[in-house]
C-alpha cells in the first residue's frame, strides 16, 4: 500500500455497498427489472462527487456463486444501476468491485476462501491501489457490519445506514467478525451519510 506521503492530495473515495445503500435490497437481485433506486441516493452521490470523492461500489454477489446469475449478467445489472442513477441526476459510479465467491458456493469454481468477500477488505484494497487513494481520507458506507469491518480493515472511516440489512444475521464467512470494530457513524440513509462525510475534516 502507498504511504500517505506518496498519495496525491484529496485523492479519496466513498466506497459504497450496492444493495441496501444505493438500491433497494430485494434479496437475490438477478434482473434489471428488480432495480429500485433508493430515495435521495442520486443527490447524495452528486454531493460527494462535487466535494472531490471518487465513487466506488464494493459488493458481495452471492448470486454468482449460487449459479443464479453469471459474472457477465451481474456486470450488466451494475451497468443498468449506473444508468438509472445517472438518469436520476447522479454522477457515474466509477467502478464496481464484485466478489463472486462463497465458502459454500453451489458452483465449485466459486467455492473459495478468498480475500475479496467482505468482511475481508480485498475489494477496498483493490480500489485503493487502482485509484491511488488515501484510505484514511476515504469512507465506507454499508448496511451490514460486514461492510463496516471490511472498510475499517482497509483503513477507511465507516458509516452504517439503516436502509437495508443492518439487523440481519451475519453473512457466512470464514473471517471472524471483530466486535471491537464499530461504525464511526450510524444514520438512516445515504443522504444522511453524505451529510456526515462532508462535515468531516
Amino acid at each position: 500500500m502507498r504511504s500517505e506521503a506518496n498519495v496525491p492530495a484529496r485523492n479519496r473515495a466513498v466506497f459504497l455497498d450496492r444493495d441496501g445503500v444505493l438500491i433497494e435490497d430485494v434479496g437475490l437481485l438477478t434482473a434489471a427489472s428488480q432495480i429500485r433506486i433508493l430515495e435521495g441516493a442520486p443527490l447524495a452521490l452528486r454531493r460527494c462527487k462535487e466535494a472531490g470523492f471518487h465513487l466506488l461500489v464494493v459488493s458481495n454477489q452471492t448470486v454468482i456463486a449460487r449459479g443464479l446469475a453469471t459474472e457477465a449478467e451481474v456486470e450488466k445489472i451494475n451497468a443498468a444501476i449506473n444508468q438509472r442513477l445517472i438518469q436520476a441526476g447522479a454522477p457515474p459510479i466509477e467502478r464496481f468491485y464484485v466478489c463472486p465467491h462463497h465458502p459454500n458456493a453451489t458452483l465449485p469454481a466459486y467455492r473459495a476462501d478468498c480475500q475479496c468477500r467482505k468482511p475481508r477488505p480485498g475489494l477496498f484494497l483493490s480500489g485503493v491501489a487502482d485509484f491511488a487513494l488515501d484510505p484514511g481520507a476515504s469512507f465506507a458506507v454499508g448496511d451490514r457490519m460486514t461492510d463496516i469491518v471490511a472498510g475499517a480493515k482497509a483503513g477507511c472511516r465507516t458509516v452504517l445506514v439503516r436502509t437495508g440489512q443492518h439487523l440481519a444475521p451475519q453473512i457466512e464467512s470464514p473471517e471472524p467478525m471483530e466486535p471491537a470494530i464499530q461504525p464511526d457513524w450510524t444514520c438512516a440513509n445515504l443522504p444522511e451519510a453524505a451529510e456526515w462525510i462532508l462535515s468531516r475534516p
